[in-house]
């Protein structure tokens, strides 16, 4: 079965590994791109060796296209969104899937009514270090876990700061653009759901008034174990980590909360010292053969729309955390209740 893809949004993320997973799956193919632009839709079209460069979303949704990647600006996903719903094309969405969990929950909804597959892409959980960590735990081999912790704060290249820095409207800062992976990641990882978090956020010089770009999370989580999470723009020499910790065990990941299918996972127990082997496919080339099946009617996209909720209710309450100095409850279903 041949799927013929729109891309909504010509971004960095797209040229950089959308195009080339999506081409990857054998019958994958990039029909067209839209723009808001029509020079820069048509050049980025010829760069990328696209047939088709347009500048209107009625423009691309009428092409014969099957499914559509929205990677456009935070506040734009929405609509966006639910214009493809309509359309019927599948979607694969940037995460955050919107500005707020309410306005995500309509997209997933309508999907789901229109009997479209949704998926959020959120990356991590497509590394083979992530899947590894997984598996070790579901196996036991770290007995109960009672612990994690995330180290992912790195330097937003100046290709990328732009409206991530300068337009809170927009949907910027550093815990709609990264937080928001490391809930899914947790969730992933440690198959538990968050209940609770505490956060402080922060302005280290790089993003603009009105948005942060840094944060530290306490996370709770339904079995009771905790969380700390790091997220920053402004650390130049910072690697990243995940760790969790269990009550016969630990695992220690090395440069793993990257887009790459790199770093290292170290199984520490009572018999010593083991690294665990995974394997090392390009995470977006998985994320789309999953999505692929799922058009297909084999099972469903390597992170749902469901996903996409729980990931941005998480950062909902870390931002109201962060400005109210409390915890708040996280409810992908309700939103964040203080």
């Amino acid at each position: 079965m041949s799927v013929r893809w729109g891309l909504i949004g010509a971004s960095t993320i797209a040229k950089q590994f959308m195009i080339n997973a999506i081409r990857a799956q054998g019958h994958g193919e990039v029909a067209a791109v839209m723009s808001s632009s029509a020079e820069r839709a048509e050049a980025y079209a010829r760069e990328n060796g696209i047939p088709a460069g347009v500048s209107t979303l009625d423009a691309l949704l009428s092409d014969d296209i099957d499914a559509v990647y929205i990677s456009t600006t935070n506040e734009l996903h929405l609509e966006q969104g639910l214009a493809a719903i309509k359309a019927g094309k599948h979607v694969l969405c940037e995460k955050p899937l919107a500005l707020t969990s309410a306005d995500a929950r309509k997209m997933v909804a309508a999907a789901g009514n229109a009997g479209i597959v949704f998926g959020t892409n959120h990356h991590l959980r497509n590394a083979g270090a992530h899947r590894a960590m997984r598996e070790a735990i579901a196996a036991g081999r770290i007995g109960k876990p009672v612990a994690a912790r995330v180290f992912h704060s790195v330097y937003l290249p100046e290709n990328l700061q732009g409206w991530r820095i300068t337009r809170p409207e927009a949907g910027g800062g550093v815990v709609l653009d990264i937080t928001v992976h490391d809930a899914d990641t947790l969730r992933f990882v440690l198959g538990d759901d968050p209940v609770e978090i505490s956060a402080f956020t922060q302005s280290a010089g790089m993003a603009g008034g009105g948005l942060e770009d840094g944060a530290m999370c306490i996370w709770r989580f339904k079995s009771g174990a905790i969380a700390q999470s790091h997220e920053g723009f402004t650390t130049k020499f910072a690697g990243t980590g995940f760790e969790v910790h269990g009550t016969e065990g630990s695992l220690i990941a090395t440069n793993v909360m990257t887009q790459k299918p790199v770093g290292s996972v170290l199984l520490r127990t009572a018999s010593g010292e083991e690294e665990l082997s995974f394997d090392r496919e390009d995470l977006y080339t998985r994320s789309l053969r999953q999505f692929h099946a799922a058009i297909c009617g084999e099972g469903r996209p390597s992170a749902t729309g469901e996903d996409g909720i729980w990931s941005l209710a998480s950062a909902e309450a870390a931002l109201q955390s962060s400005k109210t100095g409390r915890a708040v409850t996280i409810d992908p279903q309700l939103g964040s209740l203080a």
